[in-house]
């Protein structure tokens, strides 16, 4: 109240231009790869235990998301299980998208505190390498996001191929030839408006280096921008060198076939929701016993809810 009659004191005497503008909406946008989020093995795979479920449910809650994007759903019943659990600990995500494709083992999929508008489920993109035709494994999550009423987004969540060689063809090759694809979709979609807010996100399976996420990345007027999430561990001193980033701690991933620690997860942005992204509200979460949910670290990205 006190706020709103300094306000109203201010218009009176000093007139409109002493009253600036109420400040945009922040919101959250976040992924995480859950690591077979399932009560039932698969292969190699083995059921999520209860211990995990609720690390997992803990680094959700840390994130404090609006939007999260999930890689390695089992199936409907865990997706609705998580849901469930979560607003039971007062996290509430009443709208959910979960997309079924190739890979019946694991799926994509996205929950949201805000109203998900059109949902577009590319399920059928193909591909061909050495003469044989291969689809995109857990196809492409396409949905419109709506913020509030004068800003909405459209996020792409995916979850390329993965470093685990197949007898079907090189791994890597097989990454390419999808990330290739889910750049034609980013393509079609900023060409018909260069303005678009749009968030690619997900597990791309490959360092930035790579040709996968190089490609999906693009070049010139449609390029992505890499939002680069790292730790919040106090590091403010770090040297850094023009011909590369920070070298602040960035990984998302522990690969135990190589003992290796990468970062493979990202938040990747349009020029148009660049113009909201928020560096400060950005990390990569960092959780004692991270690693008892999923072998990945999410990340989370804040945004203003106006286009700027």
């Amino acid at each position: 109240m006190t706020r709103i009659l300094l306000a109203a004191l201010a218009l009176l005497v000093l007139g409109p231009a002493a009253c600036p503008l109420p400040a945009a909406e922040l919101f959250r946008v976040a992924t995480y790869n859950l690591n077979f989020y399932s009560d039932q093995p698969a292969g190699t795979r083995p059921a999520k235990d209860a211990a995990s479920k609720a690390k997992i449910r803990e680094s959700i809650r840390a994130l404090r998301a609006d939007v999260i994007a999930l890689q390695e759903m089992g199936g409907a019943g865990p997706f609705d299980e998580l849901r469930r659990s979560l607003r039971a600990e007062g996290v509430d995500y009443p709208h959910g998208e979960l997309l079924f494709a190739q890979d019946t083992n694991i799926q994509v999929g996205l929950l949201s505190r805000f109203p998900i508008g059109a949902c577009r489920r590319h399920t059928n993109d193909t591909y061909l390498l050495m003469g044989r035709r291969h689809p995109v494994q857990r196809g492409i999550l396409e949905a419109r996001i709506q913020v509030n009423r004068d800003y909405a987004f459209t996020a792409l969540v995916v979850h390329l191929k993965s470093r685990r060689q197949t007898a079907e063809g090189e791994e890597a090759d097989m990454r390419q030839e999808e990330a290739r694809i889910l750049r034609e979709k980013i393509d079609a979609l900023l060409d018909k408006n260069p303005r678009e807010n749009l968030v690619v996100l997900g597990d791309l399976n490959d360092v930035k280096d790579s040709r996968p996420v190089r490609t999906v990345l693009g070049r010139y007027r449609n390029a992505l921008t890499d939002t680069r999430p790292a730790e919040r561990n106090g590091d403010d001193q770090i040297p850094s060198n023009p011909r590369w980033d920070p070298a602040w701690i960035t990984w998302t991933h522990f690969y135990g076939k190589e003992d290796s620690y990468q970062r493979i997860d990202y938040l990747l942005l349009s020029p148009g929701m660049a113009r909201e992204w928020l560096r400060p509200e950005t990390r990569v979460l960092a959780l004692p016993n991270w690693g008892v949910g999923s072998d990945h670290r999410p990340i989370v990205a804040g945004f203003l809810a106006a286009d700027q």
